[in-house]
């Protein structure tokens, strides 16, 4: 497969997920020994053989089904952060998260996913975020919609949950990364919505958004793996997701937070209420 990535494409991009998650991923669910976990940037930060394991597989599948094409893995922009650089000029890129919720992982909690953004020119084309455990895939295509699609190939079609007044929300929102004062903030004003909490899996919580299930999400770290293919779920499921300051998001920033609703009108009056912004 050459050149652009194209509709007809994607359900090869869901079935590779798929398998990695099958082969490297749900055999190694449960059955870790703490030598096989190691921290990177902190105790919440930690990668495993499942993670090394997966990114290997999707990557060698991928520069052999579109050749020519980047991949930039997590763990191997870990290793080689030059790789990001790639982000904006490569013609075809695939962003990988070869295991999102690591920590949850490795604690045999099942809360986890596999999450691949397509890449043109520095703008998201395609998105699917894998969850292993149910075996089911949340799937976008840029002006093509968002669907989930089960392992029988049945498919949903995913929608964003109406608007409501702020104070009945369901937010998914998290503090850790941000720096004071505003993390001080933030979590002063977590009770103007009607419920918050936090699923330390980006996966399962851009899933959650984009199947109408909560109305927020509020995220200050951005690295793009985490961030691209969610993002892309989420629009294409009709919501609206942007930077603090109301401007548009793309995978080569790393700055400047993510704010999620379900319009653009409950997207203002959620950063009032959390940042009085």
């Amino acid at each position: 497969m050459r050149g652009a990535f194209e509709l007809s494409n994607l359900q090869r991009l869901v079935d590779l997920v798929a398998e990695a998650a099958l082969r490297e991923i749900m055999p190694r669910f449960t059955r870790l020994t703490a030598i096989e976990v190691r921290q990177k940037t902190s105790a919440f930060d930690v990668v495993t053989e499942a993670d090394e394991a997966a990114e290997s597989f999707i990557t060698r599948a991928l520069e052999t089904d579109f050749q020519g094409c980047a991949v930039i893995g997590e763990e191997s922009a870990g290793r080689d952060p030059a790789m990001l650089d790639h982000l904006a000029t490569a013609p075809l890129c695939f962003l990988v998260d070869p295991l999102d919720g690591t920590k949850n992982f490795s604690s045999g909690l099942p809360l986890f996913g596999v999450m691949v953004a397509v890449i043109e020119a520095g703008e998201v084309v395609a998105g699917v975020i894998h969850d292993p455990v149910c075996r089911n895939t949340a799937v976008a295509m840029r002006d093509a919609g968002a669907w989930s699609q089960a392992e029988d190939g049945s498919r949903l079609q995913l929608k964003v949950a109406n608007p409501v007044p702020v104070r009945e929300m369901e937010g998914i929102v998290g503090t850790n990364f941000l720096s004071e004062p505003m993390r001080s903030t933030v979590n002063a004003n977590l009770a103007r919505l009607g419920m918050t909490n936090w699923f330390r899996c980006a996966a399962h919580e851009y899933r959650l958004a984009a199947q109408g299930h909560c109305h927020v999400l509020f995220y200050n770290r951005l690295m793009p793996w985490d961030h691209a293919a969610g993002w892309l779920i989420h629009r294409e499921a009709g919501g609206i997701g942007a930077h603090f300051d109301g401007s548009a998001y793309l995978p080569s920033h790393q700055s400047g937070g993510l704010l999620y609703a379900p319009d653009e009108s409950s997207w203002y009056k959620v950063i009032e209420a959390l940042l009085g912004a």
